[in-house]
């Protein structure tokens, strides 16, 4: 048995960041994602080898022009038989090329239509152009990480990735099963502001309930102010983190570092903060990362070494979990959420532009003359 999504069909046109990624994750599952990839090369194609580009894998690739109204009839007939589509571009721009909402559910009323832009379809800034940073800067989340002196960006993993590609495969696949109660497609308006804002509802409720201080970094129990909760440079120049917010956990941090019995403030006296946390990293400054995992790493003290990406993928509790596999000769991580019943699966490497046009348009009911006559008009790309 396939992924819990086999069985559908996404037409996805090709754009970068979250849209990607949100495909990848409804490929993992088992939909036939079908990407929409430009005939000529294009500023996406930066990657000298696809199967680099992680979040374009499964899924096929069928290269059309979409300055062409033969392209855009092509990519219609597609939809026809599609469950669901995504476009990435901003507002009007699908409407100009005639692959708008409007056009898409005349032709298949069951479609479900997800949009995913940064500032949403709608207000002042929704056509302006914008990336991960500005998104998350609008929304708060951005001032709120960082050191004191300035706000730092995450990479662009809160707009791009959880404020976009999560928000709209959700609303994906929430669109998808209710199209199957109903019969009817809808309209999916997945902005990053929106997403990233959702991420950030629980320091709201912080900042509503006076625990949150809004103006300042570095001085909040999850932002690095906190001695019990942040990272600590080692003997050998790693990094380890320790988050011990209970009692009992920050009970066993003191008991580890050999401070349990000497007076010392209390753990939620912020104005002791500063001090306390500067105790902590002379003492992490004593030990390297390995011989403070061998003290902590296992306990109750809710503690990690701070790995890079290529020590994440050796450590042994990710080779336990086969959380990173081997897609052609270098580690990429593994489809996530898991089922036990409907397994998740890569469907392979992302492909290279337009490798699947042929055998995408024959399964769906063009003939072969067509497919010569359109390649030969320049519609489609060379195979």
């Amino acid at each position: 048995m396939g992924g819990p999504l086999s069985g559908l069909t996404i037409v996805e046109l090709a754009g970068i960041g979250p849209g990607p990624m949100c495909s990848m994750m409804l490929g993992d599952m088992g939909a036939d994602v079908i990407r929409i990839d430009r005939t000529k090369t294009h500023v996406m194609d930066r990657l000298a080898d696809p199967k680099f580009a992680v979040h374009n894998r499964s899924r096929r690739s069928v290269s059309v022009d979409l300055q062409k109204k033969e392209g855009v009839e092509v990519v219609l007939r597609l939809i026809d038989k599609a469950d669901g589509m995504t476009e990435p571009f901003r507002p009007g721009v699908a409407e100009r090329l005639g692959l708008g909402p409007d056009v898409c559910l005349k032709r298949n009323s069951k479609l479900v239509y997800g949009r995913m832009t940064g500032w949403g379809q709608e207000g002042p800034l929704a056509k302006a152009a914008g990336h991960d940073i500005n998104y998350i800067a609008l929304t708060g989340a951005l001032h709120a990480i960082g050191p004191k002196d300035k706000p730092m960006p995450p990479l662009n993993l809160v707009g791009d990735f959880g404020g976009g590609g999560m928000l709209l495969a959700f609303g994906m696949v929430c669109g998808l099963l209710e199209s199957q109660r109903s019969g009817k497609g809808q309209v999916i308006d997945a902005a990053m502001v929106d997403g990233a804002a959702l991420l950030l509802g629980g320091i709201y409720g912080m900042a509503g309930a006076g625990i949150w201080n809004d103006n300042d970094r570095e001085v909040n129990m999850l932002d690095g102010g906190a001695p019990f909760y942040g990272t600590y440079e080692t003997k050998d120049g790693k990094f380890v983190s320790v988050g011990s917010i209970e009692p009992q956990f920050y009970d066993l941090l003191l008991e580890k570092t050999g401070l349990k019995g000497e007076a010392l403030p209390g753990q939620m006296d912020r104005k002791a903060w500063a001090q306390f946390k500067s105790r902590l990293a002379q003492i992490f400054r004593g030990k390297t990362r390995d011989e403070w995992c061998a003290i902590m790493e296992g306990s109750d003290i809710c503690f990690a070494p701070v790995l890079t990406m290529k020590e994440a993928s050796q450590h042994p509790h990710a080779k336990a979990r086969g959380a990173y596999v081997d897609v052609q000769g270098f580690p990429q991580p593994a489809p996530a959420p898991r089922f036990s019943r409907t397994k998740e699966s890569i469907k392979g490497a992302a492909a290279k532009r337009g490798q699947h046009t042929d055998e995408v348009l024959i399964e769906s009911g063009f003939s072969s003359k067509e497919v010569g006559e359109l390649r030969a008009a320049g519609v489609i790309g060379a195979q």
